[in-house]
């Protein structure tokens, strides 16, 4: 089994369910409140384990009651918890989520502790990039903590998953050093200026990801599923999705992101990779909840089976 680090946030989701999403100013009554574990760090690192990989995960906590459930969820979903930092006197990270009745979300985010994670702590877990065959990192904690991930797997030549979410700019000095990329159609407009919506588009986009130094574009377009591009292999293709009935969209992308991982790291080609992340993303938006709706390997294997023999029964 490779082993996986994953470099990233951890969060509490704090939700609240409404018939819509509120316009600004308006105020909405009733709804059901629920609290889950969340930070995309934290739902991809779950993800990959649940899906069969040996997972590292170095990210930052505060010494309160969500800190300490957050470590004890980890523990129980087999993540190694050694590299995980707890900040004195600092608040662990929290979202406000407000999901629709179709499943949509808005989200916002106090980092709290997950600022705290410092270039100098990842630093001091070398051995954890030196062992791991992919690094899969996302943009919830500081853009320099950022760029020394990526440096440190240059250095122990640790492939690199890199999610750029939540949308923002980054440096060709961090693109370059980029094996597999993962936006999202409103990540890759950020990234490009290109406004994703179609393959043509999509493909534009991962020409400019492409010039700037990124090896891999995988460009997840939900239900549509996710364009690839892969010059290397002369991949350039929609890898169709499996359409359901979202309940929650919350962690959609992050479920994906860590089930591809896993796949990639046990040797499945690109487009087996993906349409097996596919299936693991369906099956998350059927449930309420980030880490609560990440499915295990084998319901996302029968669940794949299932939808590829429906594929290729039809005429």
């Amino acid at each position: 089994m490779k082993k996986i680090v994953v470099v990233g946030s951890s969060n509490t989701d704090l939700i609240i369910k409404v018939p819509e999403i509120p316009r600004p100013g308006e105020t909405l009554l009733g709804g059901e409140f629920m609290t889950f574990p969340g930070g995309k760090g934290a739902n991809q690192a779950v993800a990959a384990s649940r899906a069969g990989g040996d997972v590292v995960f170095i990210a930052a906590v505060g010494d309160d009651a969500y800190g300490v459930e957050a470590i004890k969820g980890y523990e129980q979903d087999n993540i190694n918890i050694q590299e995980i930092k707890v900040c004195k006197g600092v608040p662990s990270g929290i979202a406000m989520i407000t999901i629709s009745h179709k499943g949509e979300n808005a989200i916002t985010v106090a980092s709290g502790a997950n600022a705290m994670l410092t270039p100098a702590d990842l630093d001091e877990t070398e051995e954890a990039f030196d062992e791991a065959d992919f690094m899969l990192i996302q943009l919830e904690t500081p853009l320099e903590t950022v760029r020394r991930a990526v440096e440190l797997c240059g250095i122990f030549r640790t492939r690199v998953i890199l999610n750029p979410a939540p949308a923002a700019e980054l440096p060709d000095e961090i693109l370059r050093k980029v094996h597999f990329i993962t936006p999202n159609e409103t990540e890759a407009e950020k990234l490009t200026g290109i406004e994703v919506s179609d393959e043509t588009s999509a493909a534009q986009a991962s020409d400019i990801l492409h010039e700037r130094g990124v090896k891999t574009v995988i460009i997840t377009m939900g239900s549509k599923g996710a364009f690839l591009s892969d010059p290397d292999s002369g991949t350039r293709k929609m890898v169709p999705g499996f359409s359901v009935e979202a309940v929650d969209t919350t962690a959609a992308g992050d479920v994906f992101n860590g089930h591809l991982a896993v796949m990639l790291s046990e040797g499945r080609s690109l487009e087996e990779a993906i349409l097996s992340a596919h299936a693991a993303a369906a099956l998350s938006v059927q449930k309420l909840g980030a880490q609560s709706s990440i499915p295990r390997r084998e319901e996302t294997e029968n669940y794949h089976n299932e939808q590829m023999k429906k594929r290729s029964d039809q005429p």
